[in-house]
């Protein structure tokens, strides 16, 4: 395996015990923090060399945490005694491989944890435990023509359902490869796209599910939700990439009720370890919710310092501890506090592909709201795609419900990218 040492501050601090992070972006800087508050030596992994993450670590190796066997000769190397996964879902798997592998505590095995990560084997699950979700088809990749027509099993799904679709890959995350198809045509030209992005043999066909977008991350121990935190989201020019979110959620009691109850039961037919489950999902107009995407991971950009904020629950510490085999039960399951926003800065409308990054402005009524800025976007920086450009993350306090939804509702003309 190669790999390059970038970060070592070995002669500064003794490694009592090592742990290895497979991540090393501004995501996983609260899970390095923590880990280090806990006694760990941290060592990071990942390819991106400008990962935020890296220099707050005590050691970082380059190398490409979704390969799992070369995550397993490092984890062997460095003779750690826990791995912790960042926030991505090829880190996740990569995490469960290496801990069954070496017997290692704090994880679900390999085969569960792709039960739960990709898209299609949930989707399975989550029918059989009658638990909402949309209706879906499972496809195979198959090359396309030069006029895109699709292979027939696909044509035969598309056949099935009931437009508008979802087209995705099962293995990606952050919208990568997603697309909304309102016809058949428009069906084939994601179809494509998705193919090509994916890892995996398959993609999944699904049918679109129109509601509010939430997500719902829920601490488990023993099987029983311990703790439990709900979100509204917020989309910008990305559809299929939240930008913000904020708290507390809209979602009613017995819907919440009804998520705590699915995620027992994935525990009970799975037997999930303690930790984090992370859920998001789409509640109808008849308050039904229908999840459609769920993790065993950290979600990213900061999340889970925004859950600290809104609770006090130290998520990052419980996370740790979590994976790192240590007893959680001593959470406590505490409502949201106050009103919150967790908003990453992005790109507007106006913004083209490949334009000059000026400054970020922020308008005068809402500087008394802001309670943290994590900012790494630099003033002469090219944007080489708008739909994923982030600035960098915001966190907000609002006196009441009614200031939050309204400067939530406002917040990409109160927070701006100013370019050319």
């Amino acid at each position: 395996m190669e790999s390059s040492y970038y970060w070592n501050k070995e002669m500064l601090r003794a490694p009592l015990k090592k742990l290895l992070l497979l991540g090393g972006s501004h995501a996983e800087i609260p899970l390095i923090q923590a880990a280090q508050r806990l006694g760990w030596y941290v060592i990071t992994s990942g390819n991106n060399r400008d990962g935020l993450g890296h220099p707050y670590a005590d050691k970082t190796v380059f190398a490409d945490f979704s390969n799992k066997d070369a995550m397993l000769e490092l984890a062997r190397s460095e003779g750690v005694q826990a791995v912790c996964s960042g926030c991505n879902d090829f880190a996740l798997l990569s995490t469960a491989y290496v801990c069954e592998k070496l017997g290692l505590s704090g994880h679900d095995s390999y085969a569960t944890s792709l039960e739960i990560h990709h898209k299609d084997k949930y989707r399975a699950l989550a029918t059989r435990l009658g638990i909402p979700t949309p209706r879906a088809i499972t496809v195979k990749v198959a090359d396309t023509n030069a006029a895109g027509n699709s292979c027939a099993d696909f044509e035969a799904a598309i056949a099935q359902l009931t437009f508008p679709i979802i087209v995705k890959p099962v293995d990606l995350t952050g919208g990568k490869g997603i697309h909304r198809a309102a016809n058949p045509e428009e069906a084939r030209v994601a179809y494509k796209d998705a193919c090509s992005r994916t890892r995996q043999d398959h993609v999944v066909v699904e049918e679109f599910v129109q509601g509010s977008n939430h997500g719902f991350s829920a601490m488990l121990v023993k099987g029983k939700v311990a703790f439990a935190f709900a979100d509204n989201e917020q989309y910008y020019i990305n559809k299929y990439l939240v930008s913000g979110a904020n708290t507390p959620s809209t979602s009613g009691s017995e819907t919440l009720a009804k998520l705590r109850d699915y995620s027992e039961r994935i525990a009970r037919e799975l037997n999930l370890v303690d930790g984090i489950l992370h859920i998001q999902y789409i509640e109808k107009a008849d308050d039904t919710p229908v999840i459609i995407e769920i993790c065993r991971r950290p979600p990213g950009d900061l999340y889970i310092k925004f859950v600290k904020y809104a609770t006090g629950i130290d998520y990052p510490k419980f996370i740790v501890m979590a994976e790192t085999g240590e007893d959680i039960s001593g959470i406590a399951d505490v409502p949201t506090q106050g009103y919150w926003l967790r908003h990453c800065i992005m790109a507007g409308p106006e913004i083209a592909d490949g334009s000059t990054v000026r400054d970020v402005t922020f308008a005068p009524e809402i500087q008394g709201n802001i309670v943290e800025k994590f900012l790494w976007y630099k003033p002469g920086e090219t944007i080489a795609d708008t739909l994923l450009y982030k600035a960098g993350i915001v966190f907000f306090r609002f006196d009441t419900l009614a200031e939050m939804q309204d400067k939530t509702a406002r917040m990409t003309d109160l927070v701006k990218v100013a370019a050319k």
